[in-house]
């Protein structure tokens, strides 16, 4: 009966799904179900939104028993003649789903706040997403690779906002090269497309 809920929590949010800013900052930086560290991370993460510009973080998560908390800290370079946003987020991750012979993939609770701030067009948002996934160990390899995916549904306010509820879809992976360092790539489906890519140290 708990995995038939989960089922339909996750195909409810995958439909509704339209297109949206991504996490806490607004950047299509995702989360895998799972950290990747014992007690904390820091690195540096790019993005590139599909209308052009360059938003640049770094971010710092670290873990306190099965729940971790990050924060994240950086800029949007926007095309053209316009102002800098200021980005400013926080995220928390809860796993809530462990994989069994009936569900496959794991899952976590990623809850957020955040802010983009730039002078008469700031704007605040709230996401709420289920991230899903599965840790994968190539055979004779040291690499292992977390694909993911993570529906995620944001209230937002703030000036000129036009929709205050909106959804994204969030694909990743994670690539763990060594046992201190992580390779990060995301992309988010919808409205606000954009790549991230991200560079981590763990501990």
């Amino acid at each position: 009966m708990r995995h038939s809920v989960t089922l339909v929590i996750v195909a409810g949010l995958i439909l509704l799904c339209g297109g949206a800013a991504a996490q806490a900052t607004g950047t299509t930086t995702f989360n895998a179900p799972y950290r990747a560290f014992e007690r904390s991370e820091f690195g540096v993460l790019m993005s590139f939104p599909n209308g052009g510009g360059t938003a640049v973080e770094g971010a710092y998560r670290y873990a306190s028993g099965k729940f971790d908390i990050g924060f994240k800290a950086g800029f949007l370079d926007t095309p053209g003649p316009g102002d800098v946003v200021v980005l400013v987020g926080a995220e928390a991750r809860q796993r809530v789903i462990t994989h069994t012979i009936d569900f496959p993939l794991d899952g976590a609770l990623i809850l957020g706040a955040g802010g983009n701030f730039v002078s008469g067009n700031s704007a605040i948002l709230f996401p709420v997403g289920l991230s899903l996934g599965r840790r994968i160990d190539p055979q004779g390899s040291t690499v292992s690779i977390v694909p993911y995916v993570q529906p995620t549904l944001f209230l937002i306010a703030g000036n000129n906002v036009a929709d205050h509820v909106q959804f994204a879809l969030g694909l990743g992976a994670d690539f763990r090269l060594t046992r201190r360092f992580d390779a990060r790539l995301s992309a988010g489906l919808g409205d606000d497309e954009g790549v991230s890519i991200g560079a981590v140290w763990v501990h």
